[in-house]
């Protein structure tokens, strides 16, 4: 099982759904990055989303603990090991799981992949609940980032079908403040939330889309051909559980463009290179060039649901009917928010590592 990611800021992740913590080791982290226990709480508090629309009735409290690296408050350059523990874990929801996989589930490859010996409750390594530790190494991963001028935030841009205005770069950096989807356009979030609470009555869920951005990067982050800041950035949101899609700047849609249209123009401004527009969402050739970063991540609706659906059973390969039990979320859309913020830090800090712009010593 491959739980690291990184080649210079090394995220390794412990853990599982209902065992007694989830965690992760950061290792590479630069020294005099100011980091406390309030600032794991601020961002594990945007993840929790208690009693939030569509959020699942499990509520961990959260309270994360840092076991070593840092000291008087600001990282040592040593390795840094973060958790929380697991308190409100129900395990009796899922005692048949091994032999009647949930549809949408990683419960049969899991079983199939290691023997039958892995932890199956809650999904066990597989459950978003691991994503805890993800967002840990995501706040020490943003402020190192923020000690060279980056600044990493995400909105959610569609919900159940409905998708949102295009809103400009300080309202999409404002959109965790103005309602619980986290999403600029407050007449499109009132719709997603219906949409949300109508499938949830149902017994249902629904998925949508974030988009994550990066500003003030610098020219030359991306490491070609096989770490270009692309294939990086895609492979830390990937590791998300629930994704199934990532896209950088206009992403599919160039396909249906014109050259002439889907080439951002070189132009300048000040004394900087840039570009008239950015439908390359910051990266040409595997290297950042300057403008933001953007990624948009699709997040499938959760699998567990309450609606029957057909599976199989393992032992005497016959037909079963399942409706999932235990506590769900019916959309995972607003707490993945954070969770995919935390992955496109994690991605750049190790980005910028490689590319000699972030020192070992923060001052």
């Amino acid at each position: 099982m491959s739980s690291s990611i990184g080649r210079m800021f090394v995220v390794t992740s412990f853990g599982e759904s209902h065992g007694p913590c989830v965690g992760v080791v950061v290792d590479g982290c630069p020294a005099g990055v100011e980091l406390d226990e309030s600032l794991l709480e601020r961002d594990l508090a945007r993840r929790r989303a208690a009693g939030q629309v569509g959020a699942t009735p499990r509520a961990e409290p959260d309270v994360p603990r840092i076991i070593c690296g840092v000291f008087k408050g600001k990282t040592t350059g040593a390795p840094i090991c973060m958790m929380v523990e697991n308190v409100n874990a129900r395990s009796e929801a899922y005692l048949g799981v091994s032999d009647t996989p949930r549809p949408g589930h990683a419960d049969y490859v899991a079983r199939e992949k290691y023997g039958g010996l892995n932890d199956p409750r809650g999904g066990g390594r597989f459950s978003g609940r691991i994503t805890a530790g993800f967002v840990l190494a995501g706040t020490v991963a943003r402020e190192a980032l923020r000690a060279i001028g980056i600044e990493v935030f995400a909105h959610t841009t569609a919900i159940g079908g409905i998708s949102a205005s295009v809103p400009s770069l300080q309202e999409a950096r404002d959109a965790a403040l103005l309602n619980e989807l986290s999403c600029a356009d407050s007449d499109a979030a009132s719709r997603m939330k219906e949409a949300i609470l109508r499938a949830s009555s149902e017994g249902d869920s629904v998925g949508g889309v974030v988009e994550t951005v990066a500003t003030g990067v610098p020219v030359g982050l991306g490491e070609p051909v096989f770490d270009g800041a692309e294939s990086v950035l895609a492979h830390a949101l990937y590791s998300i559980p629930a994704v199934k899609g990532v896209e950088f700047g206009a992403g599919f849609a160039v396909a249906g463009m014109r050259g002439s249209r889907s080439n951002d123009p070189y132009t300048v401004r000040g004394d900087c290179i840039s570009t008239a527009k950015n439908d390359a969402g910051g990266i040409l050739g595997g290297i950042t060039h300057g403008m933001p970063v953007v990624a948009r991540v699709a997040i499938k609706p959760t699998a567990s649901i309450a609606v029957e659906q057909e599976t199989v059973r393992l032992s005497t390969h016959t037909a079963e009917k399942i409706a999932i039990a235990g506590r769900h979320d019916a959309c995972i859309v607003p707490r993945a928010v954070v969770v995919i913020e935390s992955m496109m830090a994690i991605g750049l800090c190790d980005l910028a590592l490689c590319a000699g712009v972030m020192p070992r010593v923060v001052r």
